[in-house]
């Protein structure tokens, strides 16, 4: 029985795909991180500008794009970038607000004020994306919100018509820092229970964006490992499959923030383990080392070191890609199970 997609949907989810279905994209929608972090590379010799954040992003488009399938900006500063990026190249525009309220228990989620889905589709946007912090051993107050804030959120994509992007980024606060051994012995199965959880129909999402399963720091054998283990290599690529396999939707992996380096590490085991990935979306890994070029010398500093670092960066990233994903129709049953349908209003499945 075929799978109905409707066109804005299919659409979307083309654009930000290489003609085999393989996303490989490049995030670049921070703005609190990179605020502080230009500051922090400049010593605090000057502020960091909303034009500091908008060059920087004009940059990266420029020269990332040539070697990507798509591109994620934010609305607040990184417009302008887009009509930087390489033609053919999809648009993920960011609908949340930078960080959370941190006042408030839960790290709850809150939209931009000023922007809808609307106007995210008509800035340029072929795609939506949201980041939601999420533990889902939280309380059931905290994740009723959350549940109910992607909900609706899901309802306004289908509503436009447009694909659905939902970054997940797991936390415990019980167990301490995020990279310490308590949370990487726990990260699986936060990762995995996550991911089933955003599987269901009735978010209405259209692909995942995920952390990896586990911490290559504490995997055993690895390039990266720290000297203390929380799995073996045979352990880590176990709970790879297993996230993998509760996944109902496309799912491609986020860097996280980690070193390019220690990003292709964690990409070749997920693909020596077959998991069914279908790409990357690629943010800090790919260019922070470019931020203290930009910081003392500007939009031309940083394009030298994109045009060398970042190049090389990203074609190894694309080497890893290029035969060991899953086109992102493969949770579909194959691109030739789709019926591109029209679409049929917030009601439609």
């Amino acid at each position: 029985m075929a799978t109905p997609i409707t066109k804005g949907k299919f659409d979307g989810l083309t654009a930000l795909a290489d003609e085999r279905g393989v996303i490989s994209a490049v995030a670049v929608d921070q703005r609190e991180w990179l605020t502080k972090a230009i500051a922090q590379a400049r010593d605090g010799a000057r502020e960091t500008t909303a034009d500091d954040l908008t060059q920087f992003k004009i940059v990266v488009a420029e020269v990332l794009t040539k070697y990507a399938s798509g591109i994620l900006l934010d609305p607040e500063y990184g417009l302008p970038a887009i009509r930087h990026k390489s033609p053919n190249v999809g648009v993920l525009l960011a609908y949340e607000q930078t960080g959370y309220d941190e006042t408030v228990e839960g790290r709850l989620p809150r939209l931009l004020p000023l922007w809808n889905v609307r106007r995210l589709t008509e800035a340029g946007a072929d795609a939506i994306k949201v980041l939601l912090y999420y533990n889902p051993f939280d309380k059931e107050k905290i994740n009723a919100i959350k549940h109910a804030f992607v909900e609706r959120v899901g309802a306004e994509c289908v509503a436009d018509d447009v694909a659905f992007f939902l970054e997940l980024v797991t936390y415990d606060d019980a167990l301490g820092d995020v990279q310490g051994l308590g949370y990487a012995k726990k990260k699986p199965e936060h990762v995995t229970r996550a991911m089933e959880e955003f599987g269901k129909p009735n978010y209405r999402i259209d692909v995942l964006k995920v952390e990896v399963p586990v911490n290559l720091a504490f995997v055993e054998g690895a390039r990266a490992f720290g000297g203390t283990a929380a799995y073996t290599r045979s352990d880590a690529m176990r709970l790879f499959r297993e996230a993998a396999n509760v996944a109902a939707k496309p799912f491609i992996y986020l860097s996280a923030g980690v070193s390019d380096r220690v990003f292709q590490e964690t990409l070749e085991l997920a693909a020596e383990a077959g998991t069914s990935f279908s790409g990357v979306l690629c943010g800090r890994a790919g260019w922070q080392g470019g931020v203290p070029a930009f910081a003392k010398g500007g939009p031309e500093a940083l394009s030298a070191w994109l045009a060398d670092q970042g190049v090389r960066d990203i074609m190894a990233r694309n080497a890893i890609l290029a035969d060991r994903v899953k086109p992102w129709w493969t949770a579909y049953g194959g691109k030739e199970n789709i019926e591109v349908a029209a679409a049929r209003g917030a009601g439609a499945e």
